[in-house]
């Protein structure tokens, strides 16, 4: 694989902007799915826990339980993931608010394992109610997120955090972010998709008003889409026809997922109505 610095991988996603092409990045649960994204011309691959639990045919949202080390598990991909992409940046979801990572040296050791960048999954940020707030009130909230995007712009890794309000785009604007992901909830679609989401209409508002939060503080930032209803390339041409500034989209669920399904049934399905 070629690393990337931070300034080459962000020259790689302004050259796609200058272009008039959107920046597409891809979730990778297995080496397989990054290969091909690769090859279908993603411009970021990034790996997370939830990867991991939606190829074993859970819901995304299984990265956020306790049913694994969410930093070890990422680690683990990596050995996988990280010697068949060539050409890619790839970032690791880093979970911020592990109490058992001394997180300046977990992020060299990202660094040392061949990743190019983070994103902030798992992330609380997917949480709210009274849970959401025990956990701001008892030390493990999203700051702790924000601390770690920091951490990882000031040691040259490319940052490319996930947010949910102005205010945290704000913040994350402020850390150091270069690539900000206004995140509409888990992806709807699909067997294990969510059935309860925003609208198109409604996740267009809130993507535009976490963009405009953002450029305040960093008129250079990188904006993409993701989630929620944002679930085929459809919706997400739906977002970029209806806000301005918007640079792409990063797609989990909605490419490695949502394509993987149906091909293995009709494929199955195809061999089972052969004649013997």
């Amino acid at each position: 694989m070629a690393n990337f610095t931070r300034e080459s991988a962000l020259e790689q996603l302004k050259q796609q902007v200058a272009k008039g092409k959107p920046i597409i990045g891809s979730g990778a649960g297995t080496g397989i799915s990054a290969k091909f994204a690769e090859r279908g011309g993603v411009d970021l691959i990034i790996i997370y826990n939830s990867g991991r639990f939606r190829m074993a045919g859970r819901g995304s949202l299984a990265g956020l339980l306790p049913y694994g080390d969410a930093n070890k598990i990422v680690m683990d991909m990596g050995s996988e993931v990280l010697p068949v992409v060539k050409h890619t940046p790839v970032l690791a979801g880093v979970c911020g608010t592990d109490p058992f990572r001394l997180m300046p040296n977990f992020l060299q050791q990202i660094k040392q394992a061949g990743f190019d960048g983070v994103q902030n999954f798992p992330t609380v940020g997917l949480i709210d109610g009274t849970f959401r707030l025990n956990l701001e009130e008892t030390g493990m909230g999203f700051d702790l997120e924000v601390d770690m995007i920091r951490q990882a712009h000031e040691i040259d890794l490319l940052t490319c955090p996930y947010v949910f309000t102005p205010e945290q785009a704000i913040e994350m604007a402020k850390a150091g972010a270069d690539v900000l992901v206004p995140h509409m909830g888990l992806t709807t679609s699909g067997s294990i998709g969510a059935e309860s989401a925003l609208t198109l209409e409604e996740s267009a508002k809130k993507v535009q008003a976490m963009r405009d939060a953002a450029v305040k503080v960093n008129p250079e930032i990188i904006v993409l889409c993701h989630g929620g209803p944002i679930a085929e390339p459809q919706d997400a041409q739906y977002i970029f026809e209806h806000t301005e500034g918007i640079a792409g989209f990063f797609g989990a669920s909605s490419i490695e997922r949502l394509s993987t399904e149906p091909a293995i049934e009709n494929q199955a399905r195809k061999f089972k109505e052969l004649n013997i």
